[in-house]
């Protein structure tokens, strides 16, 4: 199946949050919008989704089918490869044209839509149709929907990262299975290493920060780390799991021969979503990666004999082992929409019925995103992806928080992260007091 690359798109759009959030911000008067509709009456809602795969969308179409058999009376007008900004647009401009009900696979864009009510709060709709959201959406897949007690969306299916490894190469190495402490990670990609002249024939993880997955955000998630605190502040300066997960990068990008090798080996790789992706050709021996993945090497030419375990943890850690970094798809209602109610029933259909997010989950190779679904013997039995159901399952596993500013602050960690790994900033406090300050004030100017 393709998959869409949420990651570097996340990163990519982290420019256009600002411009997002100063669109949205004093457009919406109220996240109530038009919820006194008729939810039995016979209407026509539209669905803007960013599935564009033919495989994703006759997934999603099938969804909407069964919804519709069930709803007889609501008519759903699907609409894919629909982009943030493309949502904003409609959003600010309203009328006849606007959806109704919106997905979107950027996480980080929900402070924006939650603090800008161009979402409208979920929480007295699921009040009403009885559902508890503690009880039946995992904590890291709640965070990700939510800013300051606003529910303005809901999980639509999830990512959860893990650890691959190739089977072969860690016989080869006398590797009896997957490390499960950073100091056992380590000692292993050393071993799986391979140099030959001034470059490698072979590398053991590239922990580089340009390296397909291999972010900040998503290595630092095994700290457990708080990146704001109780008044909205940044914490990033005072995060001594954060730092330690920058350190830990950057002590394992010298044991591995150094930046610039790493870097100059780097460009040798396919690109991330293709067949010559650098775990699949064998020239890197352990990714972090999603779910996804598994999914596309099995449909490829890859002759990788690959395993999937949890990424390790720290060593000071090792009873939360089984933990990962979660990210997914968001589902939400227009604040502008006439047809809330209606759009309710179909938001609910998508994110509860257990049946309907098993089905879609099984459909495109994404972890189910209800506690339910995560549990059901119907979820594909697959051992490989059992794995990232047990990590989206696990409690300790965590996400990047919602920010009123979108994903800006991981770009300015993410900067830093660069900024480090290539001996530009060698001070790393000093580097997250000035990350904390540019987060702040960033947060600031956009309120």
């Amino acid at each position: 199946m393709t998959r869409t690359p949420r990651l570097r798109r996340r990163l990519a759009g982290g420019a256009l949050s600002a411009t997002l959030v100063l669109a949205l911000t004093g457009c919406f008067g109220s996240s109530q919008g038009g919820a006194n509709d008729n939810p039995n009456a016979n209407v026509t809602i539209t669905f803007w989704h960013g599935w564009s795969a033919p495989s994703e969308v006759q997934a999603i179409q099938g969804t909407i089918d069964a919804f519709e058999k069930a709803n007889p009376n609501i008519h759903v007008k699907a609409v894919g490869n629909i982009t943030d900004d493309k949502i904003n647009q409609a959003l600010r401009a309203g009328g006849s044209n606007a959806p109704d009900v919106v997905s979107s696979f950027t996480t980080d864009n929900v402070g924006e839509f939650c603090s800008s009510h161009a979402f409208a709060d979920l929480t007295p709709f699921m009040a009403k149709s009885g559902i508890d959201p503690a009880s039946t959406f995992p904590p890291a897949q709640l965070s990700y929907t939510q800013f300051q007690g606003d529910q303005c969306a809901l999980p639509l299916l999830s990512d959860a990262y893990g650890l691959y490894y190739n089977k072969d190469a860690f016989k080869a190495a006398g590797i009896s299975g997957p490390p499960k402490t950073l100091s056992q990670f380590d000692a292993d990609a050393v071993k799986l290493t391979k140099q030959s002249g001034d470059g490698y024939s072979q590398l053991g993880f590239m922990p580089d920060y340009h390296f397909y997955e291999s972010t900040i955000t998503h290595f630092a998630a095994q700290w457990s780390p708080t990146y704001f605190d109780s008044n909205g502040k940044s914490n990033v300066a005072n995060d001594a799991g954060l730092k330690a997960a920058f350190q830990w990068q950057k002590d394992l990008v010298d044991q591995l021969g150094g930046y610039s090798r790493l870097e100059k080996y780097r460009t040798s790789f396919g690109d991330e979503f293709s067949d010559n992706n650098a775990f699949m050709t064998g020239q890197v021996d352990m990714i972090i990666d999603g779910e996804w993945r598994a999914g596309m090497i099995d449909a490829s030419n890859s002759k990788v004999n690959y395993g999937v375990a949890p990424f390790p943890v720290p060593d000071n850690m090792k009873d939360q082992y089984g933990k990962g970094y979660i990210t997914g798809t968001i589902v939400g209602i227009a604040s502008t929409s006439d047809k809330q109610n209606a759009a309710w029933e179909f938001v609910k259909y998508l994110t509860t019925n257990t049946d309907a997010v098993v089905n879609f989950a099984n459909a495109i190779h994404n972890v189910p995103s209800t506690i339910a679904a995560l549990q059901s013997p119907r979820v594909s039995q697959d051992p490989n992806f059992q794995e990232f159901i047990k990590i989206a399952a696990n409690p300790n596993s965590n996400t990047t928080p919602s920010s009123p500013n979108g994903g800006a602050y991981q770009l300015t960690l993410q900067n830093l992260g660069y900024d480090y790994q290539s001996g530009k900033q060698t001070d790393l406090q000093s580097g997250l007091d000035t990350a904390a300050q540019q987060i702040d004030t960033d947060i600031a100017q956009s309120q």
